[in-house]
């Protein structure tokens, strides 16, 4: 059986064009984490929890190998990183020269067959393996419905010009920019920054509208 890929599975929540476009997106398995702080920050709180996500997901996608093999499973490839943003003082949007004071949930979709138990299962087999404390890892249905998204080319910092694009489009489309305390600013990394040319990294942006 060949393995499910979700950016090739679901291209249009995971390869938009360049060019702002309108999506529905179904209510979505994920485990995340909370936090704040620089998310460059080596060692920092964000990288202990991109660590924390892989070491659960790449646990959960092996659990194929073990005993207690989850009900439903099947063979996928891992989903890519993703994350939500705001700032600590609470002004909408995000300030690129501020990183110290970001807010984030580090997220990472989950196939359909991962309950509660499953997670539960990993994340005791990660602390008693991997001495990674999961404490702070949640599994929780995402529901983002309607919003609009764009594929970002390039470094992160000048994610500002996407956006404006994004909010150009919004206008024109009389919608409404609906970032708040339950639907933020979200990102979904297809390219590592440590690899290759930063000029060429993917990065989807996604702003929640009404």
């Amino acid at each position: 059986m060949d393995k499910i890929d979700y950016k090739k599975e679901y291209k249009d929540l995971y390869l938009p064009k360049t060019t702002p476009m309108i999506i529905n997106v179904p209510p979505i398995n994920f485990i995340m984490v909370d936090g704040k702080g620089n998310p460059n920050r080596e060692d920092g709180e964000y990288s202990r929890a991109v660590g924390m996500l892989y070491a659960l997901s790449f646990t959960i996608k092996m659990s194929k190998m073990g005993a207690n093999k989850p009900d439903g499973y099947f063979e996928y490839v891992v989903p890519p990183l993703e994350g939500q943003w705001w700032m600590a003082y609470g002004r909408e949007g995000v300030d690129y020269l501020k990183k110290d004071k970001f807010c984030w949930i580090s997220m990472i979709r989950q196939p359909e067959f991962v309950t509660d138990e499953v997670f539960k299962r990993a994340c005791e087999e990660v602390e008693k393996k991997k001495h990674i404390d999961t404490s702070k890892a949640r599994l929780e249905v995402f529901r983002e419905g309607l919003c609009v998204q764009c594929m970002h080319m390039g470094p992160f910092d000048d994610e500002p010009k996407t956006l404006a694009k994004i909010e150009q489009f919004i206008s024109e489309n009389k919608l409404i920019n609906d970032i708040d305390n339950l639907r933020r600013h979200h990102e979904i990394y297809l390219s590592d920054p440590r690899k290759g040319d930063i000029k060429k990294m993917k990065t989807v942006i996604r702003v929640p509208v009404k």
